[in-house]
């Protein structure tokens, strides 16, 4: 992982490019940071080729450098090599025990089959005499086998720099270094050294490799833009900025709007918690309340044959004090029907809430506007719903039914037949209990639907009808654009999502013509 991009190899103002973006990334001295500085080259006389020029492995810190550099280098080194997208180039003197070579065993860890590694092997010309066979062994993949290989390299010396010798000059002594040298010739002959030669190579290996790699990548680029799209639909088409056009896309939202809570009230609109599953919940429980309030009316028998006895015989019964017994009993209902329509109005506002919350998500004035609305509207129509109720209570102090329905549910209470013929017969106080009883079922009946429907027709029906009635009346006001203003956040996010998109599927063309 050595440098390879030779700051001395480079015009001047490229230099003095290089060394300002390094001083203001990883501040001046020697440190390190994980930002890339991008450096274009172009030129007739350059390979097509993106090199990411990492730090060499350091052991030892200097002055100014972190205790911790050399983690710091393999860390930084770490997260670019583990890329499947890249090919590790690792760059080894001849002169050093390239099994002990602290880059090569860290393209080992990331890439162990040596798919995607290239070992390049400079300073030929210092090897010690007598190690040139066991350097060619390592050349020929004999020693460490890489799919890629190695490529020898002779690259100017500082004297040669200091000299000025231009590249065309260096590149020819280079090649006649490889052949007229006793062992490297062959190297020549099979294209695995000099600078060119790595060159060429470096380009068709990026080629192949982009080649299979595209597949993942065209797979990774549509994941992508899915995932744009989608977040994208959210904040997508923005409020023109003319009056007129404003106004129609206000109408749009508007009508959206309405189609939405008009579906929710209707029971077509499926949310994540179903508004009507919570309201048949809460109606279970009222009607599990009303079964719970069937006593036995056994100790008021007694209590009306006693305590409530008037200036009547023994053996008569006084109807009033039978009608005060149930009438005591049924407004004890009252407090819990209350209770009922207090639960079911937070149920509807939640729900009603959360329609605003997408519909208007990106529109906060809107948004603040139709919550106050709900809740006004909710407010008078529980006073509605209150006084309803109300009334239904002081209706069932009339104790009233029909004779047949009162009849049956007693012939089903005591397992006796009674019929409309046997009227006089039956009034006895051994049946009071039954009778009380029987009649107390038929209000529970009625109060389990006459009460859900009561509450469903004002709470949700009304309220519904009433909202989006008022929505609409938003059109008549002037200040369409400020009912319509955005976070800028939103605004922001929607320009980099219409960027990202774009990039995308420009990315997406690109791979499907290459």
């Amino acid at each position: 992982m050595a440098s390879l991009l030779n700051p001395d190899t480079l015009p001047l103002p490229t230099v003095d490019f290089l060394f300002t973006a390094q001083n203001e990334l990883a501040g001046e001295g020697v440190g390190i940071c994980d930002e890339l500085i991008t450096l274009e080259i172009m030129s007739p006389d350059v390979c097509d080729l993106t090199l990411i020029d990492l730090p060499g492995i350091a052991r030892v810190p200097v002055e100014g450098q972190p205790e911790d550099i050399g983690k710091q280098i393999k860390r930084l080194i770490m997260k670019f090599i583990t890329k499947h997208e890249t090919i590790n180039l690792v760059v080894v003197p001849c002169n050093t025990d390239i099994a002990t070579t602290e880059a090569l065993k860290m393209a080992q860890e990331v890439d162990p089959e040596g798919i995607r590694t290239v070992a390049i092997l400079t300073k030929p010309d210092l090897i010690d005499k007598g190690t040139e066979k066991n350097i060619l062994k390592i050349v020929n993949n004999k020693v460490i086998p890489l799919l890629k290989g190695y490529i020898m390299v002779k690259c100017r010396g500082q004297q040669q720099i200091n000299d000025e010798i231009p590249l065309e000059e260096a590149a020819q002594m280079e090649r006649d270094f490889f052949q007229n040298h006793d062992y490297f010739r062959c190297l020549l002959e099979e294209n695995k050294a000099t600078v060119k030669s790595l060159a060429v190579k470096l380009t068709q290996d990026l080629v192949d490799h982009i080649k299979k790699s595209l597949p993942q990548l065209k797979e990774q680029i549509n994941k992508q833009l899915w995932s744009v799209r989608r977040a994208l639909k959210y904040c997508e088409y923005g409020p023109p900025e003319d009056l007129e056009g404003a106004k129609e896309f206000l109408i749009k939202v508007l009508n959206r709007f309405n189609e939405q809570i008009n579906s929710l009230s209707s029971g077509e609109l499926m949310t994540e918690k179903k508004m009507f599953v919570q309201l048949r919940d809460e109606f279970k429980k009222w009607n599990d309340y009303l079964n719970s309030t069937k006593t036995s009316f056994n100790s008021s028998t007694i209590q009306l044959s006693e305590t409530y006895r008037g200036r009547e015989l023994p053996g008569f019964s006084n109807y009033t004090k039978f009608e005060k017994i149930l009438q005591d009993h049924v407004a004890k209902l009252k407090d819990p029907a209350i209770d009922l329509l207090n639960n079911i109005k937070d149920i509807i506002i939640k729900q009603f809430t959360d329609v605003v919350n997408k519909c208007f998500q990106n529109y906060h004035v809107l948004q603040n506007i139709t919550k106050d609305k709900i809740n006004n509207i909710q407010l008078t129509q529980l006073e509605k719903a209150e006084e309803r109720i109300s009334e239904q209570f002081k209706m069932e102090k009339r104790i009233y039914t029909q004779d047949p329905i009162f009849l049956k549910t007693l012939s089903e209470i005591t397992n006796e037949t009674f019929s409309e013929k046997e009227l006089p017969v039956f009034d006895k106080q051994s049946k009071y209990s039954h009778m009380l009883e029987a009649y107390y079922e038929v209000v529970v009946q009625r109060m389990a639907d006459q009460l859900p429907l009561m509450i469903f027709f004002y709470m949700l029906q009304e309220t519904a009808q009433h909202l989006s009635t008022d929505i609409m009346k938003l059109l008549e006001k002037p200040d369409v654009h400020e009912l319509l203003s955005e976070d800028s956040d939103v605004s922001r996010r929607r320009k980099d999502l219409r960027a990202r998109l774009n990039r995308l599927t420009a990315a997406v063309e690109a791979i499907t013509n290459f």
